[in-house]
C-alpha cells in the first residue's frame, strides 16, 4: 500500500512542478493550465535527487533550452490531515534569484496571507498571488536571510488562515533543504 501511496503522491506532484517551473519563466497562462491537469505538456518532473524530505525534480519544458529544477515538499497539517501544502524552491528563469512558492488548499483567508515561521522565528507573511482550481498561491523572492534562516533551521511552521481568528500551522521538516537548495542547478 506504501508503494501505491507514493505513487500517487508523485503523479500528483508532477503537475505542480511544471506549474511552478512554468511560473518561473512567466508564463501565468500555461501554468494555470498545468495546475488543473488540463496541460497538454508531454515533460514529466523527474526525481533526480532527495535531500532529508525535499525532492528535487527536474524536466525540460517544451522549447526551454535546459533542464529547469525545482526543490519540493509536500506537507500536510498534523491535527486536520485534509489541509495540505506544497513548498516549492525554484531558481527563477534569469538564475538571478530563487523564490519561495507554496500552493495552500482553497477556501484559505487571502487577505491575512501566509504566515512562516522558522524554530519558533517569526519571519513573515507572503501574499496571495493567486488562487487556480488546485488551491492558492503565495510566493517570495527569497533574499539572503530567508536562504540563511531555512539552511539553518529545524523546522518550519506555515500558517494558513480559514477566518481571522482561525490559523492553522503546518510544520515542515527543513532536514535536508540547505544541500538540496545547495545542489539547484
Amino acid at each position: 500500500m506504501a508503494d501505491a501511496d507514493d505513487e500517487f503522491q508523485s503523479h500528483a506532484r508532477r503537475p505542480l512542478l511544471r506549474a511552478a517551473l512554468s511560473l518561473a519563466r512567466g508564463g501565468a497562462l500555461a501554468a494555470a493550465a498545468l495546475l488543473t491537469g488540463s496541460g497538454v505538456a508531454s515533460a514529466q518532473g523527474v526525481v533526480k535527487s532527495k535531500h532529508g524530505d525535499w525532492e528535487m525534480r527536474c524536466e525540460t519544458p517544451p522549447g526551454a533550452a535546459k533542464e529547469q529544477c525545482a526543490l519540493l515538499q509536500s506537507v500536510a497539517a498534523e491535527d486536520k490531515p485534509n489541509i495540505n501544502l506544497v513548498v516549492i524552491v525554484l531558481k527563477t528563469a534569469d538564475g538571478k534569484s530563487r523564490l519561495l512558492r507554496v500552493i495552500a488548499p482553497l477556501g484559505v483567508l487571502l487577505p491575512s496571507g501566509l504566515g512562516l515561521k522558522i524554530d519558533d522565528a517569526d519571519v513573515g507573511r507572503a501574499g496571495f498571488v493567486r488562487c487556480l482550481p488546485t488551491g492558492c498561491v503565495a510566493e517570495v523572492v527569497m533574499e539572503q536571510k530567508l536562504v540563511d534562516q531555512m539552511k539553518s533551521g529545524t523546522n518550519a511552521t506555515f500558517i494558513i488562515f480559514q477566518t481571522p481568528e482561525e490559523g492553522v500551522g503546518i510544520p515542515l521538516a527543513l532536514a535536508g533543504f540547505r544541500e538540496g537548495f545547495e545542489a539547484l542547478p
